[in-house]
């Protein structure tokens, strides 16, 4: 979760409550928020990143309508400008240790194991956590921060 908009730290707040309201949606733990630079598209603002532990019995596809329903809420829209500055970004990272590939939603996420962003925030929750298919997430990190 991450956003470069506006009142950054209130925002994913904002997210992580409603979330929480939904009927089927726990937030178990969140991550140290942190300041990371634009990915993708440099001229913006700095990102404020972190990520959320989460348990439900909802499915993926369901699970990622929540969160696009929650994006739209606090003013998030979706614009040509891929990688471009925005109120809040709600990405499904992890769904248990199983993969997703149908329209709309790849599981693990298909840039997960290159963004040290993301990557970061998942340690705190977790420091044995494993991306399936790619191994754990602090072999992964130390991989990222030997690259020049």
């Amino acid at each position: 979760m991450g956003g470069n908009l506006g009142d950054r730290e209130g925002t994913i707040r904002q997210a992580l409550e409603l979330l929480s309201r939904h009927p089927e949606i726990d937030v178990v733990a969140v991550s140290a928020l942190r300041e990371t630079e634009p990915w993708g598209l440099a001229d913006q603002p700095s990102f404020l990143n972190g990520a959320a532990l989460v348990r439900t019995t909802l499915p993926p596809g369901e699970l990622l309508d929540v969160m696009l329903e929650v994006e739209r809420r606090l003013g998030r829209t979706r614009t040509d400008a891929r990688y471009g500055p925005r109120t809040i970004d709600l990405d499904l990272l992890l769904y248990g240790d199983g993969a997703v590939d149908q329209p709309g939603l790849t599981v693990p996420h298909p840039h997960l194991h290159e963004r040290a962003f993301a990557l970061e925030p998942l340690l705190d929750l977790d420091p044995e956590i494993e991306i399936p298919g790619r191994g754990r997430v602090a072999e992964l990190l130390a991989t990222l921060d030997s690259k020049p």
